[in-house]
């Protein structure tokens, strides 16, 4: 496998501005998760590493070796793509192993190849198949088992999933997680659902505009964003933000609500809550009131919309089944210690 380097990447196109230094170092082994809104720069930075895409500037190493100008073919990456882009009137077997194939290998070595990777990927009974005659999760396995043939050095996925159902996607989720434990492989994962990059990323790289955010563990990213942007991408229901006025020891919510910060001194302008955080009380006690607007009710939790008097819309998840409806009164606590301040101008502010 490879270590993979990044150092000060940029990515122009005429003068628009892609990608601004990037500095990024991937570990041997490591599945790094690039993520971010379209057209942050993801989909770019990940075919750079794969060769597709010109380096503006800055430094791409595999290995400590420079590989700005090295041929994609030379780079010994393998790239899933969005698209299956299998051959139609190739069988599995010979699909996963045409890039030997082409390059002259073995017959016998190709066999031997393409046996384990089907086996790995659980295609050993449909390696004579067409791809019409596959599924989409099918078809997503065969794009995979061609990357595994190659024994890359690093495999590259470009939202690999994002063309499958909802059951299908999280089966092939489980999929990548099981393939990169058993192969102890480099990964870079692009995509921009937030949920496979919590579930399968060691690391996870958060892009906006062009410019890395944050980089760290998905427990990192949302216990503890750099900034308003990483704090409301990561986590889904999306943290909710209110504007509060400082005082001596903490903040002040729109209604009157005081909310005590200890340590933190710098010049509060929001406050973010996420909505798991907010608890469903009694509202003739609780420091926050409002209306429920809309309830979710989706079994193992339950999303309600609240209209908080003073305050706005806020969004609060409570686990299990809450019997509320439109229409209904509710109070709300604040978990202690489960806030998160940020400056104006987006900064975290940290105690």
């Amino acid at each position: 496998m490879a270590r993979l380097d990044l150092h000060g990447i940029e990515k122009r196109f005429g003068t628009i501005d892609v990608l601004r230094d990037v500095n990024l170092s991937i570990a041997d082994g490591e599945f790094i998760v690039l993520v971010g809104p379209s057209g942050c720069g993801k989909s770019t930075l990940l075919r750079m590493i794969a060769g597709l895409e010109d380096i503006t500037a800055g430094d791409f190493l595999i290995d400590g070796q420079r590989m700005n100008d090295v041929a994609p073919r030379h780079r010994d990456i393998a790239m899933v793509f969005q698209s299956y882009a299998l051959y139609p009137h190739m069988d599995v077997a010979r699909n996963m192993g045409f890039s030997m194939e082409i390059r002259g290998a073995e017959k016998s070595a190709r066999a031997a190849r393409v046996a384990a990777a089907a086996r790995t990927l659980g295609l050993d009974k449909l390696t004579e198949r067409l791809p019409r005659a596959l599924s989409g999760g099918q078809r997503q396995r065969v794009a995979m088992g061609r990357a595994i043939v190659r024994e890359p050095r690093a495999f590259l996925f470009d939202e690999p999933l994002s063309n499958l159902d909802a059951a299908l996607r999280v089966e092939m989720r489980l999929e990548i997680a099981r393939l990169h434990q058993r192969l102890k492989a480099t990964m870079v994962y692009v995509t921009h659902d937030q949920v496979e990059a919590l579930t399968l990323a060691d690391r996870i790289v958060v892009l906006n505009g062009g410019i890395v955010q944050q980089v760290g563990t998905p427990l990192d990213l949302y216990q503890a964003p750099a900034n308003r942007f990483v704090a409301q991408f990561i986590g889904s229901p999306t943290m909710n933000i209110l504007p509060v006025g400082r005082t001596e020891g903490g903040v002040r919510l729109a209604n009157g609500t005081e909310i005590a910060l200890p340590g933190i001194t710098g010049p509060v302008a929001e406050l973010g809550i996420r909505p798991e955080h907010l608890d469903i009380a009694d509202p003739a006690t609780a420091p926050l009131t409002g209306t429920a607007d809309v309830v979710e009710h989706l079994g193992s939790d339950t999303n309600v919309y609240v209209l908080a008097d003073g305050i706005g819309p806020l969004m609060v998840r409570q686990h299990g089944h809450v019997p509320l409806h439109a229409g209904d009164r509710v109070g709300l606590t604040i978990q202690p210690g489960q806030t998160h301040a940020f400056a104006a101008d987006g900064r975290a502010l940290r105690g």
